[in-house]
């Protein structure tokens, strides 16, 4: 990509992140577990990136990172074949594309362009599967001779193999190594598991250098997964119910970031686990929506204004202090969601939301 938004330092980068849910129910044996089932039957696999990070740094995000050119390789074409390869690697028909934001420059990101081999849909499902497994140790792999097309039901993760640390090391160093842990295992990512789920794109800010223009997915998982997390870019994880993550962010254990918010608002709408998997099932062919944040700073505060019809609807972000202080004090906000737009392409907006004593 060749241009940003606007002239300036800003440039935009594409990024993938991948929401894991997984189903949780109360163990059958008569140890009595360290915490009930939550209410929504499912959890939801939260990352605390590490305070010496220059981007979110302390916030609990979902697992993700920037589009690498070895997730749109050609050589992912032989591990794929021969049960899936161009041009639809047995995804099904491409979703009918409605962003809201029509279009974007190019961002002259040399690690990701326009010349590989694989569709979008595919690489990003590559890169949130290589980044889950690099921040995470969780490998969402499907043997080779697996029959074609998405499984029947929702995911499971694969177990760690021998060397994982050694193997993550080296995904580190150069993702092109994950295609050969993939070949080595005779595993392929499995994107079938992947939903198209929301985009958001970084909105600006005069301190931020690095904007992203993220695709975020979700994935169902049968159970979940152990968690190593790299002890680097992150430093610790858990595993929270949408209530849980928000009485977590309400009592100032955690910091999320408005989409991470937004999100977890958003999945507190499914009473249950099944419930989730039908609804991702049911609109995997509908358009997604890519939002904007418009930044608007006040005395007390800031408020993400994102485009809709026939108005907006809005992210605030309430303090009692001034922005002066805020930013001194490591940008901590309040957030109140307000929803004053119809959903479409049959998705689910956060459920309205006062949280005016909350901080990030």
């Amino acid at each position: 990509m060749n241009s940003s938004l606007r002239p300036g330092p800003s440039r935009w980068r594409r990024a993938a992140s991948i929401v894991l849910a997984a189903a949780w129910t109360r163990p059958e044996t008569a140890t009595p577990p360290s915490r009930p089932p939550p209410a929504e039957g499912f959890r939801l696999l939260l990352l605390q990136r590490s305070p010496h990070q220059g981007f979110m740094p302390g916030a609990h995000v979902f697992p993700g990172g920037v589009l690498d050119a070895a997730d749109r390789s050609a050589d992912w074409l032989g591990l794929f074949a021969p049960h899936h390869g161009p041009p639809g690697f047995g995804l099904g028909p491409a979703p009918f594309s409605q962003a809201a934001f029509p279009s974007l420059p190019h961002t002259g990101d040399s690690n990701a362009d326009n010349t590989g081999a694989l569709p979008e849909d595919v690489a990003f499902r590559i890169c949130a599967v290589r980044e889950a497994f690099e921040e995470a140790g969780v490998l969402l792999l499907r043997p080779r001779s697996s029959p074609p097309g998405p499984a029947p039901g929702p995911g499971l993760a694969l177990e760690p193999p021998p060397g994982l640390a050694a193997w993550r090391a080296r995904v580190r160093r150069d993702p092109r190594h994950f295609l050969r842990l993939c070949a080595h295992l005779d595993c392929t990512p499995d994107i079938w598991a992947l939903h198209n789920w929301s985009a958001w794109l970084t909105p600006f800010s005069r301190s931020a250098t690095r904007r992203f223009d993220t695709a975020f997915f979700l994935c169902c998982l049968r159970e979940p997964p152990p968690v190593y997390p790299d002890l680097a870019e992150v430093v610790g994880y858990q595993w929270s119910s949408p209530s849980e993550t928000t009485e977590s962010f309400l009592s100032k254990e955690i910091w999320l970031a408005p989409p991470q918010f937004y999100e977890v608002r958003r999945l507190a709408n499914f009473a249950s686990f099944s419930d989730l998997h039908k609804f991702c099932l049911g609109r995997a062919l509908e358009g997604l929506e890519r939002w904007l944040p418009i930044v608007l700073l006040t005395a007390d505060g800031m408020v993400h204004l994102l485009p809709g019809k026939p108005t907006f609807w809005k992210i605030l972000c309430l303090t009692e202090k001034k922005t002066e202080e805020i930013m001194k004090e490591g940008n901590r906000h309040l957030y109140d969601i307000h929803v004053t737009v119809q959903s479409k392409h049959k998705h689910v907006y956060p459920k309205n939301s006062v949280v005016s004593k909350s901080h990030l």
